[in-house]
């Protein structure tokens, strides 16, 4: 037997040897690559491009049409006929089951979720007020609406998480108002009602949108 190993010496091959480690430094190399390669995935993190999120849900599958508004402390107002004022941004208008249906392939898909989204992209010092309504029932009320406000920046923390009831079809409430200093921290939250209907069909009336 060979006096540096266990095999006898007509049967050590130098090259297969070489290639074995070669392999082992590979395989050790390969891991701390991938995880460098991709950081984020391995902490489970997503980056967002919006300094606040409020997110409006409702029962899956719920044919009711339920609007989600948002008004700055500049006086524009989100809702689904300006989905777009100052920093505010309404990424979605869920209608219920009216528009959570599309044809792949002659095929029906139709999607169970219920959900409206508000993407707060800078920070105006002031009062926020985030609203509810009940557009339109199909089935009817009561409906629950659920309502989240986050604060994406510098790191997630819930600013309010609430319930709203809706009874009836035209009915509107105020989910929160929440204000915000000059540097993005929220100094005071309230739930007084304030209606963002009446404000947007003055402002209709008036020439606006």
């Amino acid at each position: 037997m060979d006096s540096f190993g266990n095999y006898p010496r007509e049967k050590f091959d130098p090259f297969s040897l070489m290639l074995f480690k070669g392999l082992q430094v590979v395989a050790f190399l390969f891991f701390p690559a991938l995880l460098a390669m991709n950081p984020e995935a391995k902490e489970g993190k997503i980056e967002s491009k919006a300094e606040f999120i409020i997110t409006m849900t409702w029962p899956d599958e719920h044919p009711d049409d339920i609007d989600l508004y948002a008004e700055d402390p500049l006086g524009n107002i989100v809702w689904y006929h300006a989905r777009e004022g100052g920093f505010m941004v309404l990424d979605r208008d869920d209608r219920g089951s009216a528009n959570n249906t599309i044809t792949i392939d002659g095929r029906k898909v139709t999607s169970p979720f219920r959900q409206e989204t508000i993407s707060i992209r800078g920070i105006v010092a002031g009062e926020y007020t985030i609203n509810v309504h009940y557009f339109l029932a199909t089935k009817g009320g009561p409906v629950p609406a659920v309502v989240k406000v986050e604060k994406i920046n510098p790191q997630v923390e819930v600013v309010s998480h609430d319930t709203v009831v809706l009874n009836r079809m035209g009915e509107e409430k105020t989910a929160v108002r929440f204000r915000l200093a000059a540097n993005g921290s929220v100094v005071e939250t309230n739930h007084r009602d304030k209606s963002l209907i009446q404000l947007t069909r003055n402002v209709r009336r008036s020439g606006g949108k």
